[in-house]
């Protein structure tokens, strides 16, 4: 089994940094469809028309990111996890003041044909103290 783990840390900067550019098409060129999100928010299955309303019209923003601690495993050929923390900078839509998160994501990408795919992603805070 071949470890694409760089490749696939690139793609998890990529979706972050297409969030704080809102740069929705390629965001969308990184989905799977359906693809899964688990949040405090809960549960939620979306396409790429759910996708590009979350992102063009949900009420926060992305504003920076960092992410730190990445590891990736295999469970199969064309299949891997990532599992990282996050430090992320939220602003609510259309305003200034500034939510900062320190979370701890992981996310399923698969190998849909020529490109690797997120399927899945979640997204917990970080226990205090880490």
């Amino acid at each position: 089994m071949q470890d694409n783990s760089r490749e696939l840390f690139a793609l998890e900067k990529k979706f972050w940094q297409s969030m704080v550019d809102t740069d929705t098409d390629t965001a969308i060129e990184l989905l799977y469809e359906p693809a899964f999100m688990v949040s405090a928010h809960g549960s939620m299955k979306f396409d790429h028309a759910g996708y590009r309303k979350m992102a063009e019209q949900g009420s926060m923003v992305v504003k920076s990111f960092r992410l730190s601690e990445m590891e990736a495993t295999f469970p199969s050929d064309g299949v891997a996890v990532l599992s990282y923390k996050v430090h992320q900078i939220l602003s609510p839509r259309g305003k200034s003041e500034k939510v900062e998160q320190q979370m701890t994501d992981t996310s399923t990408w698969i190998h849909d044909g020529d490109a690797w795919r997120c399927v899945m992603h979640t997204e917990a805070p970080t226990a205090k103290g880490e």
